[in-house]
């Protein structure tokens, strides 16, 4: 079993900056990419960016590209979002979550969100 737990979150400006943190603990931690999606009020879930194991791949939404950087440092089993030029249409709960080995696309854990609001 792994849990993911998300912090970071809060209130921000139009334009300004946030990290967000992705902590995952358990007795189990395999080769699992890791990846950030958000959800919006009223909208469905979509994604936000991914990155492989071994953190040499990564993969943005378009909304997103240029502006966020998922990094992740196994060691300390951590995925991070850095979030900069944030727009009020970023404002929404964001998920970590960590990709099935087995089937590809499938997310297999996830945490329960932070809430990220930004104001214009």
């Amino acid at each position: 079993q792994v849990q993911l737990v998300e912090s970071g979150g809060g209130l921000v400006q139009a334009g300004g900056s946030l990290s967000l943190s992705c902590a995952a603990s358990g007795r189990t931690w395999g080769r699992y990419a890791m990846a950030w999606f958000r959800q919006a009020p009223g909208k469905e879930r979509e994604f936000v960016a991914s990155i492989s194991w071994a953190g040499d791949s990564t993969y943005y939404a378009d909304s997103v590209k240029g502006r966020f950087t998922i990094s992740r440092d196994n060691a300390k089993k951590m995925v991070y979002l850095q979030m900069n030029s944030l727009k009020p249409e970023d404002t929404a709960v964001y998920y970590c979550a960590a990709e099935s080995s087995v089937v590809s696309g499938q997310y297999i854990y996830w945490g329960q969100g932070t809430q990220v609001t930004v104001s214009s």
